[in-house]
């Protein structure tokens, strides 16, 4: 196990010595930090516990002006260790740290009062017993507080006895669903080896050889190797970790990034968040107010800092168990993003901490489908553990592909399917083709999905439907499969083949006389209507349905560009007058055309060209005709 910590704390109260005491290890690793003797990028060591576990510390920053990187570490961390010098006592950047670490939701630290050597007994108990105080009503509530010199080594030993204390007291990581990801806060280059990157990975393990992708971006990396506390290794787990990227020049990396295995995060410039107020830690107790909405904040989310707009409007903003609220982030760009990441918000002018919080969705419903966005489904995320997380999203969203496999809410899925059933009831049967597309239009007017998304989760209840007994289907015709279709001999299926031959072309012979000269009894003409292979749109007039399909395309196609007269799409199909004034008068009744003054336009239930296409895609993906 490998436990990440982050110090915080005033400027010059003994961070970075503290760490050199218990570690060996000066975090200062920047030649401007040792030659003025302060902290100003995070700083990082490690310790090797007798039980095995390793602790990564993350040496933050503590003067007011860098704030913004001392949340690139903090942001990242599982504890914390806040620093108090018994010389000075608490300080403004002591308090400012502890409302950052209240704020994102550290669960657990420890404080130490240093500089033990400068003070006399009585100095420092008073700074322990002011530390003790200032840490109530925070995160870091009931906190073992020590006293240590890291000068002389005083209190080094009980501090280390501590930190296997609060290891211990540490809960396993909960899984963490989407595989690993490195959320970049250093990036440079090594002279033959090319990009490296550092962080501290998350959610899984990361050996070398290993696929990923660099978030925003999706860019196509590969770790050619893996690091940890300096030393390659085949194999890196959670904790502090170095990456060197073969596919990438370091030039296109910054802080802020996020390597990522396929799945392993969002880009997202929208999120949904669980809101809280940070503790006014020695401003007299008490919670601060939360952002008001519409309020312009700094968003600090792992390494990566942006600016964004608060929504807590309407249906935005609910109450959540633990005194949190929801909230809608607005973000000035997209950012690498999962659900569950902590955060922080914070003013520019005057600079302070608005609210801390986490992500309970990086892609929250949009449109109609904000509806679903009730207290109680809310609630149920923000409460969810790893094992409800999924379900309780699914609630949110309506639909959602879960694992690669299209899933809908109980009631998403039930109005979906009842809708399914009713059309095929009211029509005796329906094509799969104009099935599908009003099922996706229907869910679209229920969630918030894309059109080619649509279409694949209403061709998986589809086939749900078929596969669990409610229909039935036969070829590209779907029925009630209480109706079905009689055998036929060879002799008749045959002849049906033929009479489809006979209609495939534009202009085709009366529907009699094609029977007649295919060999095609009324039997053979309608199960081949049942089965969806011709159309008829007349007493004495069909088509093979692969002819009628074009011929339609052709006609919806100029109608939207300019209204559409049986002249021109005579023309347009090589035909006769006869045949465009029925296929035209088929499209009337079906709604997807309607006569205006100048001939006919796109009627009501017209399919756009984009749900055309895209229907047509989604097809040959699932192999359907």
């Amino acid at each position: 196990m490998t436990l990440v910590v982050g110090t915080a704390g005033h400027i010059d109260h003994g961070k970075t010595t503290l760490l050199l005491a218990l570690t060996g290890i000066d975090a200062d690793r920047l030649p401007e930090e040792r030659l003025r003797g302060m902290t100003i990028d995070v700083g990082y060591a490690h310790l090797a516990l007798a039980d095995g576990t390793e602790i990564d510390f993350v040496d933050v920053p503590g003067h007011d002006r860098l704030v913004g990187n001392m949340l690139v570490g903090a942001g990242e961390i599982d504890a914390a260790m806040l620093v108090v010098a018994a010389d000075d006592g608490p300080r403004a950047q002591t308090i400012e740290h502890l409302e950052l670490l209240d704020a994102i939701g550290i669960a657990d630290g420890l404080a130490v009062v240093t500089k033990l050597d400068l003070v006399d007994r009585r100095r420092c108990e008073e700074v322990v017993e002011a530390v003790s105080r200032l840490v109530a009503g925070t995160v870091l509530a009931g906190a073992p507080v020590l006293a240590v010199s890291a000068t002389n080594g005083e209190g080094i030993d009980e501090l280390r006895a501590a930190l296997v204390g609060l290891c211990a007291r540490m809960p396993d990581p909960a899984p963490a669903a989407g595989g690993p990801r490195l959320a970049i806060d250093r990036a440079f280059a090594v002279r033959g080896r090319g990009a490296v990157v550092t962080g501290t990975l998350r959610g899984g393990s990361i050996a070398r050889g290993t696929s990923l992708r660099l978030w925003p971006g999706g860019r196509a990396v590969r770790a050619r190797e893996v690091q940890v506390h300096g030393r390659p290794v085949e194999t890196a787990g959670p904790g502090r970790a170095a990456l060197n990227l073969a596919g990438i020049d370091v030039t296109g990396l910054r802080r802020g990034m996020v390597v990522a295995a396929d799945g392993g995060v969002e880009v997202s410039d929208r999120l949904l968040v669980a809101l809280r107020a940070p503790a006014a830690v020695g401003r007299g107790g008490g919670d601060r107010q939360m952002p008001r909405d519409r309020a312009r904040v700094r968003l600090h989310l792992g390494t990566d800092q942006v600016d964004a707009i608060v929504g807590r409007g309407g249906r935005e903003e609910i109450e959540l168990p633990g005194a949190e609220v929801s909230a809608i982030l607005r973000l000035e760009r997209p950012v690498a993003v999962a659900d569950g990441d902590r955060f922080v918000l914070r003013r520019s002018s005057p600079g302070g901490t608005e609210a801390g919080g986490r992500v309970l969705d990086s892609r929250p419903p949009r449109g109609a489908a904000r509806r679903r966005a009730t207290p109680e489904r809310l609630g149920a995320l923000a409460a969810a553990g790893a094992a409800e997380r999924e379900p309780a999203l699914l609630e949110l969203h309506g639909v959602r592909r879960v694992d690669a496999h299209w899933r809908a809410a109980p009631d998403v899925g039930t109005a979906l399917s009842g809708k399914a059933l009713a059309i095929v009831a009211e029509r005796h049967g329906a094509g799969l083709a104009e099935l599908r597309l009003e099922l996706a239009r229907e869910l679209r007017r229920h969630v918030s999905i894309s059109l080619e998304d649509a279409f694949e989760a209403s061709t998986a209840i589809l086939d749900r439907l078929v596969d669990h007994g409610p229909l039935a289907r036969d070829g590209d015709r779907v029925r009630d499969p209480r109706h079905a279709p009689a055998a036929q001999s060879a002799a008749l299926l045959t002849a049906m083949d033929r009479l489809e031959a006979v209609l495939d072309v534009a202009a085709p012979p009366p529907l009699a006389d094609a029977s007649r000269a295919a060999g095609c009894p009324p039997d053979g003409l309608r199960a081949l209507e049942a089965a969806g292979r011709i159309v008829r749109v007349g007493d004495d007039l069909a088509w093979s349905t692969t002819t009628y399909r074009r011929l339609v395309a052709v006609a919806l196609e100029r109608a939207a560009r300019a209204p559409l007269t049986p002249a021109a799409l005579r023309d347009a199909t090589g035909t006769s007058r006869k045949y465009v004034v029925a296929i035209l008068e088929d499209l009337d009744r079906r709604g997807w055309l309607r006569r205006a003054g100048g001939g006919h336009v796109p009627g009501p239930r017209a399919p756009t060209a984009a749900e055309t296409a895209t229907a047509t895609a989604v097809a040959g993906k699932a192999g359907l005709g």
